[in-house]
């Protein structure tokens, strides 16, 4: 569709992010990336933290200057609650800080329980009101979420969502018959063990950020010993089925979203888009 309608592909998943996990994230071939521009995918280091704020950002820059060449985009993946940050959907929560954290944590061991009550008095009084002075993890955690609601205002402020920025947005759930899915879970998961998933799960390692993907833990567990390759085969068609049903969950509620055949993609394109 992207060759068909001059458009750029902006990658909407979680792991096809990282780098070097390509047989296990399904990320798109070197001949697939050399036919069309691709966005957000294999560029981050399998042990860095992402999140969907982030996400969001770096793919409206991604449509931003992708429209600055003429060009359209269309934003695909399986990663549902990043789709819905980039599209303005969800109000997104400001991420753990723990330099806050490590301060506060140093403030209240310095510090006798009625100084850090006063302080949390001082930053949210209604709060304050209701926690006593000795009940000093309460305070802390208070004071915690405090500064948490202080840095997503300022975040939110700075990061406009595709609705925010006035660019407009089509949200299409493409269906597939559960039949066909099922068959082409089993193709892949033994199209992945044939082209090295194992190789790929044992260079990433159980400690990577990454390595929580689907069928990651699975191979780890097979190389550790704990199962047969047959085991192994039958987890991995197994975890990825309940994957792609919890994804259609997902999508059936997604706000705005039209549900469309696969095979009727481009047509619905041209009639919804004027493509």
């Amino acid at each position: 569709m992207a060759e068909r309608f001059d458009a750029e592909i902006v990658g909407a998943d979680s792991r096809q992010v990282y780098r070097g996990m390509p047989i296990g994230t399904a990320a798109p071939a070197a001949e697939e990336l050399a036919r069309v521009p691709h966005h957000l995918v294999a560029f981050l280091d399998p042990s860095e933290r992402y999140n969907a704020a982030r996400f969001a950002r770096d793919a409206l820059g991604a449509i931003r200057a992708a429209a600055s060449r003429g060009r359209r985009s269309i934003v695909a993946g399986g990663t549902g609650f990043y789709i819905r940050a980039l599209a303005g959907d969800v109000e997104l929560a400001a991420a753990p800080d723990s330099g806050v954290r490590a301060r506060l944590a140093r403030e209240a061991h310095l510090h006798p329980p009625d100084v850090m009550h006063a302080w949390l008095a001082a930053r949210d009084p209604s709060r304050a009101a209701q926690l006593s002075v000795g009940d000093r993890y309460r305070v802390v955690r208070a004071l915690e979420i405090s500064f948490a609601g202080e840095r997503r205002a300022a975040e939110s402020e700075a990061q406009p969502s595709l609705r925010d920025a006035g660019i407009p947005f089509v949200k299409l759930a493409l269906e597939v018959d559960s039949a066909v899915l099922d068959e082409r879970i089993e193709r892949r998961v033994d199209a992945m063990l044939r082209d090295g998933f194992l190789e790929e799960a044992e260079r990433i390692g159980s400690s990577a950020v990454a390595a929580d993907a689907v069928g990651y833990p699975q191979a780890l567990a097979y190389l550790a010993g704990r199962s047969t390759f047959t085991e192994l085969r039958a987890s991995l068609v197994r975890v990825t089925r309940r994957y792609a049903k919890r994804q259609r969950t997902w999508l059936r509620s997604e706000p705005g979203a039209r549900s469309v055949a696969a095979s009727d993609i481009e047509n619905v394109l041209r009639t919804t888009l004027g493509w």
